[in-house]
This record gives C-alpha cells, sequence and structure tokens, in this order.
C-alpha cells in the first residue's frame, strides 16, 4: 500500500476529510477535482455531535468549533397555525449525553476548515481542472482515467465526485439519480434583514402540507441561512438556478404570515430540485471504492449527508491502517462497517420528509400529539442511534466518542 498514493476523486467535503483521515496515519494521496479551484457552493449545513466526533478524529476539531454556530435549541413548529410542536434543548445536559455539541456552519467555511489542512499537509497532492472518466486496477494498483490527461497510478482509488460519480457509473451502473420532486430554494441574509421575531437562536423548522421552512443564524450570527421546501413534483434535476422571490411563494398561500415572511425577506433565491438514489449494499470493487454521496447520496431532512462523508472517512482511514497489508480486505472491511448505517439514515431520511415535515391533516395531527408529548430525554434516548457513539458500533468514530 506504501508503493503509491492513494487516490481520490472529488474535493468535495467528503473527498478531503478522507485525505486528512488518511494522512493522520502517514499515508500519502492524490486528490483531483474536475472544477478548476476548489470550494464549495450552497449555504449552511447542520452537524450533529457525530460530525464533532469526526472533526476530533480527523484533526480538525479545534478549527471547526471556531467556525461552528452554537444554536440553543433544535425547534419545530406548525406552519399552518405557527404553533410550537417541540423544541430539543442543545444545552450541557444534550452535549453531556453525546459527548459533543449540535450546531450548524456555512459550508464553504466547514470545506476550507478541511482545505487548509490537506494545503499544509506535505502527504496531500490536491490536483484541480482534472476531469475522471473512469477507472482501470490489477492485483496491485488502481488507475485513474482522465479526460485529456495521462491516467493516475495509485495503491487503491476512493470515489468521492457526488450525486453523479464517474466512479459509481462505472462501478454500479445504476444510472441517473432518483428525483424526489422536492423544490428546495436557499437565501442567505443580513441578520438585520432577518425580522426580528424571528431571529432566534435554534434551527427552526416550520412544517406544514407538501412544504416547509428553516432558518439559523451562521457566521457567528451575522448572517441567516433560509431555505424553503415545496413539494411540486418536478421531475428534472435542477442545481443552483436563480429564481424570482414570486416563484419561491408560490402555494405557501395556506402557510401562517408569521413563516411566510422568511420568503419575503429573503434575497437571490436559488432553486435545487433534491436527487438522491436507493440503498446498495456493496459499493467496493476490487482496488476502488465509493465515499459520500458516491454511496449514499441522501434528501437533506435528517441534516446528516456531510456528517455521513465525514464518518465514512473516519472508516476508511481506520481499516486502511488496520489492513495494511491487504487493501481489497481494507475496502471491505471499511464498507462492511458503513453499509447498513448509512442506509438507514438514507431510509429514514425520505420517511420523516413525508411524515414529519410535510403531512396534512390527520398525519399532522398524530406527528404534533406524539412530539409534544416527547420530554428532552426521550428526544435523547430517540436519536442515540444517530448521534451517540453507541449507534457507531464497531466504527472508529465510537472510539472518538468515548475520548
Amino acid at each position: 500500500m506504501t508503493d503509491h498514493p492513494i487516490l481520490i476523486a472529488g474535493g468535495g467535503i467528503g473527498g478531503l476529510a478522507a485525505a486528512c483521515g488518511l494522512a493522520r496515519k502517514g499515508y500519502r494521496s492524490i486528490v483531483v477535482e474536475q472544477a478548476p479551484a476548489l470550494g464549495e457552493i450552497g449555504a449552511g449545513i447542520q452537524i450533529g455531535p457525530n460530525a464533532f466526533h469526526c472533526f476530533d478524529y480527523l484533526g480538525i476539531g479545534d478549527e471547526a468549533r471556531e467556525k461552528a454556530v452554537y444554536v440553543d435549541h433544535l425547534r419545530l413548529m406548525d406552519a399552518q397555525t405557527a404553533e410550537d410542536i417541540t423544541s430539543i434543548p442543545l444545552d450541557e445536559p444534550f452535549r453531556k449525553f453525546y459527548g459533543n455539541p449540535y450546531a450548524v456552519v456555512h459550508r464553504a467555511d466547514l470545506h476550507g476548515v478541511l482545505l487548509k489542512y490537506c494545503e499544509d499537509s506535505p502527504l496531500v497532492d490536491i490536483r484541480t481542472n482534472h476531469v475522471v472518466t473512469g477507472y482501470e486496477q490489477d492485483d496491485t494498483s488502481a488507475t485513474l482515467l482522465l479526460k485529456d490527461r495521462d491516467p493516475i497510478k495509485g495503491s487503491f482509488l476512493i470515489g468521492a465526485e457526488g450525486l453523479r460519480s464517474p466512479i459509481r457509473a462505472q462501478m454500479i451502473g445504476d444510472g441517473e439519480p432518483r428525483i424526489s420532486g422536492h423544490t428546495t430554494y436557499r437565501s442567505v441574509i443580513p441578520t438585520e434583514q432577518m425580522p426580528e421575531d424571528l431571529r432566534w437562536n435554534a434551527a427552526t423548522l416550520w412544517a406544514g402540507p407538501k412544504c416547509h421552512i428553516v432558518h439559523y443564524p451562521l457566521k457567528g450570527g451575522k448572517v441567516y441561512n433560509l431555505v424553503v421546501t415545496y413539494h411540486r413534483d418536478l421531475q428534472e434535476a435542477i442545481a443552483g438556478k436563480p429564481v424570482t422571490k414570486e416563484e419561491v411563494a408560490q402555494g405557501f398561500e395556506h402557510i401562517h404570515p408569521k413563516a411566510r415572511q422568511i420568503i419575503e425577506h429573503g434575497k437571490d433565491w436559488k432553486l435545487w430540485v433534491l436527487c438522491d438514489r436507493d440503498p446498495i449494499s456493496n459499493w467496493v470493487d476490487g482496488r476502488v471504492a465509493l465515499l459520500g454521496d458516491s454511496a449514499h447520496p441522501m434528501l437533506q431532512y435528517f441534516a446528516q449527508g456531510a456528517c455521513m462523508a465525514m464518518e465514512d472517512a473516519v472508516a476508511l482511514s481506520h481499516c486502511v491502517e488496520h489492513h495494511d497489508d491487504n487493501t481489497e480486505n481494507a475496502l471491505q472491511r471499511y464498507q462492511e462497517m458503513r453499509k447498513v448505517r448509512t442506509a438507514r439514515v438514507q431510509m429514514n431520511s425520505r420517511l420523516i420528509g413525508e411524515y414529519i415535515y410535510h403531512p396534512d391533516d390527520a398525519k399532522a395531527a398524530v406527528r404534533n400529539h406524539v412530539m409534544r408529548g416527547m420530554s428532552p430525554d426521550d428526544w435523547y434516548q430517540q436519536l442515540n442511534w444517530l448521534y451517540g457513539s453507541n449507534g457507531l458500533e464497531d466504527s472508529a468514530v465510537s472510539s472518538v466518542a468515548a475520548q
């Protein structure tokens, strides 16, 4: 495994996290990215305690904590009545239970922390403007095939290029991703433009029939991240398309004015149509493995896409270290550690989108009744499989969380 560097296709959060984890174990890697410069689009993401476990393992814990905004609650509101459904406090008892906090961060800030670690490490070689077309392998190496460039040989290859990964296309051949029809609009505005009565230090979700609205502070409270989602049944995959405020507001006439004003205050809205894929049981082919959205793309409703990619990176580096003499065994062990957990998050992300975020009538009434009856301790136990170290059984992440 030391004869050639490890190849990583994709310079997003997952690919850079993998490079960080491998460098921490003393392994060289080459990260190739198709864009001419490394960077992240999008806005805010939520990071649960399991992400902080990963930050520490990857060696970026202090830097990531400096970029995070520590919200006081996870707050669920009824978008039709403007009434509270439930609120999960994220105070000291929460942190003590899980061993780490819950926070929000700008995606570009988190990516920047990972990028700086990689740029500062002599073990990570980052190459931009490299378009991946596929791979080849033999008994001792894997070769990354590139458009209009010479192939690159490595000890093994990690495909972390995201939803439409060329590595996955060659390995799995499952075509285009599943288009959910859920349309998400995103905006980031200065805090002074946020309605005063909604400047809560909370990750707030307004749940309504076929729609929801999310807002929370970013950048040390200087801006607010706004996310508006409607199930418009669109069947075209769109990413980052600028749209008008009037388009965003369509279909929200039934939502309470207090929640609807979020749309009015948003600026420079951009549109995404959400996509995912069905879980698969195998994402390893000899010396080639998938990671993050290339392996298990999921809907946004559990706020776990980036977290799962970082967990993958931790598990991968752990397995490589402990199976240094056999690459195929290392990658198979990595897959075994990750496939059930990531599939569970994929499946639950679909379910809570339907039954927690977007239900109407009797389904919404059941949601409200059940969730209003839950105490903070009830929530801690309910989410322990996801955020707690015991939910990461047989994983390197659990050893970090226990420290």
